[in-house]
């Protein structure tokens, strides 16, 4: 009876195991139900009705059939996470495990060339070429594969063409080359000759300098790049009261529409966005009538990751990945700050800020900031991730106010005051030399905070980034109960540096 048993137990392994394997080998096995790929209409469609009715939009939670869609729609490229953890260092076999989905992918494919387009070397993830059904079919059912997504899918360029949103929608770049005459009520002068914003005296900045300008701290910039004209944020980084620092200009984007296009497009801005980025958080602290920035002795590393703020598509959202890993294995950067990003999850984007938080950073990103999304789209990606704080912007002499075009919800950490009842926002250094102009928005109020974090770090160099942002949280607002849409609300900045 044992024995009988026995060769019952062996002989269904036998067949289990065969069945995988002809799943695996035999593309005959998967049945397609629906075998004509969704239009791009309809994709967006689904996915906007999807963030209305939950509040949030995943591709692991659709279908194989959606997914395959959105991959057939945007250049038949795909992005596949694998392994029990994001980080190769910590995954023996990772390369057993990327081989075995690239034999998965030519079994299904009928091909063994073209299919690997990128392989990271930091991360659990590669890039590659699916053209049929069943192959993500088989690939979603490989037990090592956290994700599996569309790589090009171009959501905010499909939805400029059929969204009855779109031109008034978070679809805009946040680009702008303005330069503006500021109005002498939007700023103080300070020594030896700079412009301190308004909001500067609202969260008790200018006080703080007397025990901290943020020397010795570095803080990384994921943005559109800094302007080569802005001698400020170039070789006079070190005018007037600022001094002994240093500013790092990187390029990690590649500006071309084809996904295996390569070679980077270089460190300078195009788009004028991360320029005032870099401006609002380390701007000298200048003789020349020009804007100060928040920490004004602090050094900055920055990154073109993308050509403006919304992540559409492969190179952009490929580059903020490749700055988060290498703004992670950067041990001299403390800080990192992005203004920019989705109304999804990007797994790859999501990958590489989990990376540069197991590294130590202390992440910053922005909210939200748009026009008729506000009402659509709650915080956005990857604000909303555990790993980062997500900022947004308030109205002047509030906390829980939102800016007129700011995103705000549960995940909000801190808020920053940058618009006035005049509508005005926070003066900055323009694209160009000696020249000025405005930003606002959730990206404004990240940078910003940002600066308030390197100026607590540099008082205290030797504390954690818990520590830091234990500090930032009992210098706000709502300190110990966060506001339900706000977070923690406004820091006072002295008393973030006492």
């Amino acid at each position: 009876m044992k024995k009988n048993v026995f060769y019952l137990l062996l002989l269904f392994f036998i067949f289990t195991a065969c069945s995988r394997e002809d799943l695996q080998n035999n593309p005959g096995n998967i049945e397609v139900a629906q075998k004509d790929p969704l239009t791009a209409k309809q994709i967006n469609e689904k996915i906007n009705e999807t963030i209305k009715t939950k509040g949030r939009f995943s591709w692991n939670e659709s279908s194989d059939h959606f997914v395959w869609s959105a991959i057939f729609q945007g250049n038949k490229i795909a992005s596949i996470g694998f392994g029990s953890s994001f980080d190769r260092s910590l995954t023996p076999d990772s390369k057993a495990i990327e081989e075995e989905i690239l034999k998965v992918i030519e079994r299904y494919e009928g091909k063994t060339e073209r299919t690997l387009l990128s392989s990271d070397q930091y991360l659990n993830q590669i890039d590659v070429v699916i053209e049929k059904q069943e192959t993500v079919i088989a690939l979603r059912k490989m037990k090592n594969i956290r994700y599996l997504e569309p790589a090009d899918y171009r959501y905010f360029e499909n939805e400029q063409k059929f969204g009855a949103t779109s031109k008034s929608s978070s679809s805009s770049s946040g680009c702008g080359f303005e330069s503006t005459t500021l109005s002498t009520s939007d700023y103080t002068t300070v020594t030896p000759n700079a412009k301190a914003p308004w909001s500067f005296s609202k969260h008790n900045i200018i006080n703080a300098w007397s025990y901290s300008t943020g020397a010795g701290i570095t803080i990384g910039v994921i943005d559109s790049g800094v302007s080569p004209e802005q001698t400020l944020l170039g070789t006079s980084f070190n005018n007037g009261l600022s001094s002994g620092r240093t500013i790092s200009k990187n390029g990690v984007y590649v500006d071309s529409v084809w996904p295996w296009s390569t070679g980077y497009d270089g460190s300078a801005d195009q788009c004028g966005h991360g320029t005032s980025m870099a401006s609002t958080m380390a701007a000298p602290r200048n003789n020349l009538g020009q804007p100060v920035g928040v920490a004004y002795n602090a050094n900055l590393v920055t990154y073109r990751a993308a050509s403006n703020v919304v992540l559409d598509g492969y190179h952009e959202q490929n580059g903020v990945k490749i700055a988060f890993t290498e703004l992670g294995n950067n041990t001299g950067v403390k800080i990192i700050s992005m203004s920019m990003g989705h109304i999804f999850s990007v797994g790859k984007i999501e990958d590489g800020v989990k990376y540069a938080y197991s590294k130590g950073k202390l992440i910053f990103c922005a909210g939200g900031t748009s026009t008729s999304f506000t009402n659509f789209v709650g915080v956005i990606f990857p604000a909303w991730m555990p790993e980062t704080q997500a900022i947004t912007g308030v109205k002047e002499n509030t906390s829980n106010q939102k800016c007129d075009v700011c995103h705000s919800g549960a995940e909000i950490d801190f808020t920053y005051q940058m618009e006035r009842a005049s509508g005005n926002s926070i003066p900055v250094l323009s694209y160009y030399n000696a020249q000025t102009d405005y930003v606002g928005g959730s990206s404004v109020a990240t940078a910003s905070t940002a600066g308030i974090a390197a100026l607590v770090w540099a008082k205290n160099p030797s504390w954690t980034r818990d520590q830091v942002l234990n500090k930032m949280r009992q210098s706000a607002t709502y300190y110990p109960t966060p506001n339900s849409d706000y977070g923690y609300g406004n820091i006072n900045v002295l008393q973030a540096v006492q």
